[in-house]
């Protein structure tokens, strides 16, 4: 009995280095799709995988019954900016991988922390130390040589690798203001509300904007492979990861979770090198190297006030 319960301390650990890995297959996965128009695969997952979490929503329905106006718009803002929009541009700059590596794509939507604090300070007015920003500034450095290796941006191609660039670090951004604007919502609720809600919030706004500005008649039929792929991404790295990882969060501290999250980008790299030949140049290496290490120094922050 000892020894498992021992053994119990590492579960918070593994779960969210089990969430990364899952994360970085998403990539994988969500490359397929590339035929499918972007939006549409945003609706599909969420409404994929509210189906499976729609168990927690009717369990906490008399709950959710009660839920404030401040509430509300913290999930709304966390679905609209977590949900679609922060989706939508990783998928897109995935759809571009003709043109960039995914293993940078990836590398490059873990600035989401810089944006989360710089957004903490701007909003939550919470205040660093002068170390923060010269931290913050290392990591769009590495972020930059991560991007273009070449130093120079390279516009072949209609500059399809410069926007695809962008699109993830737009994910960041998105990912990051929903990391800070849900933080009152996330303190005050199960995971198991916020889970199921921000998926149905998501899936409703993708779906209208389909049906009033794209229509639905003129989307593609999903294939038996394409719809193989979107109900593995749910099932691995969308509703099951997310799931998986508020697990883990729980056990640790915010600042270990952001280092075992660098497994994601490693893993990552890793598969883009094993599955598509893409190994990165030396002066991305050195990018990323800083990049993380900027990153974790300002996980930081909290600890010591700087």
């Amino acid at each position: 009995m000892l020894k498992r319960f021992s053994a119990w301390k590492y579960a918070g650990p593994a779960a969210i280095v089990v969430a990364a890995f899952l994360w970085s297959l998403d990539a994988l996965l969500r490359q397929s799709l590339f035929s499918l128009p972007s939006m549409f695969i945003v609706f599909a997952e969420h409404a994929l995988g509210l189906m499976i979490t729609l168990p927690w929503l009717i369990k906490f329905w008399p709950r959710i019954k009660q839920l404030d106006r401040k509430t509300w718009i913290s999930i709304f803002w966390i679905a609209f900016f977590g949900g679609l929009l922060g989706t939508l541009a990783y998928t897109r700059a995935l759809s571009y991988i003709n043109y960039i590596n995914f293993s940078v794509v990836v590398l490059l939507q873990k600035l989401q922390p810089i944006f989360a604090i710089l957004l903490a300070r701007i909003v939550l007015k919470e205040r660093f130390g002068g170390r923060f920003y010269l931290w913050a500034f290392m990591a769009l450095v590495g972020s930059y040589f991560v991007a273009f290796p070449q130093i120079l941006p390279q516009w072949q191609d209609g500059g399809k690798n410069v926007w695809a660039g962008l699109l993830a670090v737009g994910a960041a951004f998105a990912w990051g203001s929903s990391t800070v604007m849900g933080k009152y919502s996330l303190r005050e609720l199960d995971s198991r509300i916020i889970t199921p809600l921000r998926l149905g919030l998501t899936a409703i706004m993708s779906g209208l904007y389909l049906l009033f500005f794209v229509g639905f008649g003129s989307l593609p039929g999903l294939n038996s492979e394409q719809l193989f792929y979107l109900v593995a991404i749910v099932l691995s790295s969308g509703t099951v990861a997310l799931s998986i990882y508020y697990y883990g969060l729980k056990q640790v501290k915010a600042s270990q979770a952001t280092i075992l999250e660098m497994f994601w980008p490693i893993s990552a790299v890793t598969i883009d090198w094993i599955f598509f030949d893409h190994a990165l140049t030396w002066s991305q290496i050195m990018g990323a190297i800083i990049m993380l290490t900027a990153i974790y120094n300002v996980s930081q922050r909290g600890d010591d006030g700087s």
